[in-house]
């Protein structure tokens, strides 16, 4: 059985529509035809769907005040939400990124736009069920860490490292998500030279996991190493990734603009500003990238004694 998505929106032509494209592509799907429905299925059974995608216009519970519950509520603030909205509604994408949508489809969407879209937000989704996973994991010396220094190439590595540092807060899961995020930004971006067009162009020619390890291999660009520091002090985890390429423009991923917002990735900094941490700062020529992550008073009374 494929990835469970929830699908909301009272036209029930649409429904149809969406559940025949995602089902023939391999997804297991469910259908509700208001917000109402959706809201009472997400409390009692939230945890087996992999995305939502939700009409924004609807009688009764919006797709806009849904989305606001979700984010409000700590078991589905990361669970993937996919707004669909008209071609040209700006503001209405802006009022969904405010409210926590990281995903858009503009109606009428293509099938390849459509699965590109779906296969973006579950994998986000799929890093944070399997961080939430190892965070279940007993090592509790990590909260008593005070510092810590690595350097990795790959994002296997990464992965490895992100979630061992994720461990020393009391919300590793939540850390994990957002510091892997940067860190695969500083590899694919930083480290290996991808452009945000060229990370467009290839995965729609399907061939972006071909040129990841291409480069990955290449005698030059394959040695760049990205360094991950993280500090402890009485009142936050502070984390700094430092790659060793030329930087970027990181400002417009800060906060993205409507229409960047209807392509198929690009969303990590934007996540790890919003969902995982309390401050997020760039330096230097965007090379580096500084994660804080505040302590609640007990935990860092802990920390800080040692």
């Amino acid at each position: 059985m494929g990835k469970r998505l929830l699908l909301v929106d009272d036209e029930p032509l649409n429904l149809e529509l969406l559940g025949e494209l995602l089902q023939d592509a391999g997804y297991d799907t469910e259908a509700v035809a208001n917000g109402e429905a959706a809201w009472q299925l997400l409390q009692q059974h939230g945890e087996q769907y992999a995305a939502v995608l939700l009409d924004q216009m609807m009688p009764g519970i919006s797709g806009f005040e849904l989305l606001r519950r979700m984010k409000a509520n700590p078991h589905l603030a990361f669970l993937p939400v996919i707004m669909q909205t008209a071609v040209g509604a700006a503001a209405s994408v802006q009022e969904g990124l405010s409210s926590g949508a990281f995903y858009y489809l503009t109606k009428p969407f293509s099938r390849d736009m459509l699965l590109a879209v779906v296969a973006a937000a579950t994998v986000h989704w799929d890093r944070h069920q399997y961080f939430r996973e190892l965070a279940s994991q007993q090592m509790g010396a990590l909260q008593f860490l005070q510092q810590a220094e690595f350097s990795f190439r790959t994002l296997q590595e990464a992965r490895h490292v992100a979630s061992l540092l994720a461990k020393t807060s009391p919300e590793p899961e939540k850390v994990a998500t957002g510091l892997f995020e940067l860190i695969v930004n500083a590899i694919e971006h930083g480290n290996l030279g991808v452009s945000f067009e060229e990370k467009t162009r290839l995965q729609q020619q399907e061939q972006w996991e071909q040129e990841l390890e291409r480069r990955l291999s290449d005698p030059q660009l394959g040695q760049r190493k990205v360094r991950l520091s993280m500090q402890r002090d009485a009142q936050a985890l502070s984390f700094e990734v430092r790659d060793e390429g030329d930087g970027f423009d990181w400002q417009q991923f800060l906060a993205r603009e409507p229409g960047q917002l209807l392509a198929s990735h690009g969303r990590g900094i934007m996540i790890a500003r919003r969902l995982s941490f309390d401050e997020l700062e760039y330096r230097e020529r965007g090379n580096v990238v500084r994660a804080v992550s505040y302590l609640p008073a007990a935990s860092a009374g802990q920390g800080g004694s040692q």
